[in-house]
């Protein structure tokens, strides 16, 4: 049964009516240009075709009543009452309530089943699909229009003072913006972004290391803290500011540490517009070439990589057809990408999957997947007669 078919299933069971709607927001995997969006840089991810998906109808208060499929458990809340709780998947709810009603929406309160198929504390960004799965199901019940741009920046505003992740803004642009078979190159300055078509007879793959963290308890705001310091040394607002002739001047001053954070974001900027350029001429040798290096910065200049992401991309990297694999999603565990030829995309998962447990003693869950649109009303009664539920 589909994910769409699973909400709209367990809506009626539970409800006793059918859903009004359905709506769906994918997670992203990034291809490049890690820990490059909260500097203003540039960043180069797809969304995903796996998704949270949430089967809904109005209700005639101010309360929302919320199944999640996944966690077999009930929240409610009152949007006249929003309150921190221990941080779990509900608080990714009520922080987009809270910072949409902050900048004027007027919402109303929705019935509703929540399932997804995008791994929770994996790097693929499960947490920015259910907001733009929540803004979607808020838009079908409060009427407002949608603006990709305005709804990713108050996401972003949720994830910095509901949630306490001080993340940039990369993967709710992709949650919302994500265009099917594209790439998309985004410049975390301006908001602007472009499509950039995947290399041809080529897959990602996504590939689980079967490791978890929580961005909040881990090293993640201390790099962002690290990443303002450098760019105060300069005088700027952001490293997107600094020049690698800049920060080689600076060394001693700066110190190894430090310098190390300025030279990982400075170079990934430069390495993402280079796979971007490379990618729209099709060149995937050369993309690969530039996720290999990504990862060793990543390792190296911004110690952000683990035992069992360093040997995942390692095995990844051994197998005929790979061009290249990194770490993606932040690291401190989770998931690496590679780019693969598509010829040999079988014999690679089997490989490598082989090899890694071999490695590590651990099971990875390695799957393609393929570049999806952003989020959208999937289903809306007033403009179909299908039966979901069946």
């Amino acid at each position: 049964m589909s994910l769409q078919k699973l909400v709209s299933y367990e809506f009626q069971t539970r409800f006793g009516a059918p859903p009004r709607f359905v709506v769906r927001a994918p997670g992203r995997v990034n291809l490049i240009g890690e820990h490059t969006d909260y500097n203003d840089g540039y960043v180069l991810p797809i969304a995903i075709n796996r998704a949270a998906w949430i089967a809904l109808r109005q209700r005639h208060d101010r309360q929302i009543r919320i199944y999640s499929v996944d966690f077999d458990e009930v929240i409610e809340f009152s949007l006249d009452y929003l309150q921190r709780g221990a941080m779990q998947w509900d608080e990714w709810l009520k922080g987009m309530a809270w910072a949409m009603q902050k900048e004027g929406y007027q919402l109303q309160g929705w019935d509703g089943v929540l399932a997804g198929d995008v791994p929770i504390g994996a790097g693929l960004s499960s947490s920015a699909a259910l907001q733009m799965a929540t803004v979607r199901a808020f838009e079908c019940v409060s009427g407002f229009s949608w603006d990709a741009l305005t709804i990713a920046k108050i996401a972003k505003c949720a994830e910095h003072e509901w949630v306490g992740i001080e993340g940039g803004i990369m993967d709710q642009m992709t949650a919302v913006a994500g265009i099917a078979n594209h790439a998309l190159l985004i410049d975390c300055r301006s908001l602007a972004f472009e499509p950039v078509p995947l290399p041809r007879e080529t897959v990602v793959v996504v590939l689980d290391t079967a490791t978890r963290r929580q961005l909040v308890d881990t090293a993640y705001n201390d790099r962002v803290v690290e990443c303002q310091a450098v760019a105060a040394h300069f005088g700027e607002s952001s490293l997107r500011e600094v020049s690698s002739k800049q920060l080689e001047s600076a060394a001693q001053q700066l110190g190894d540490t430090m310098y190390r954070r300025g030279r990982h974001v400075i170079t990934e900027n430069a390495r993402t517009k280079l796979a971007a350029a490379g990618m729209r001429r099709g060149y995937a040798a050369e993309m690969g070439r530039l996720m290999d290096a990504s990862h060793v910065s990543l390792r190296d200049d911004y110690d952000v990589s683990s035992r069992e992401l360093n040997a995942i991309v390692d095995v990844a990297r051994q197998q005929p057809g790979c061009f290249g694999a990194r770490l993606t999603g932040a690291g401190f565990g989770g998931c690496a990408v590679a780019l693969v030829a598509s010829t040999a995309v079988h014999r690679f998962i089997e490989l490598a999957a082989a090899n890694y447990q071999t490695v590590t003693g651990l099971q990875a869950t390695i799957y393609v997947t393929r570049a999806s649109d952003g989020a959208k009303i999937s289903y809306d009664s007033r403009d179909s007669t299908d039966d979901l539920s069946s």
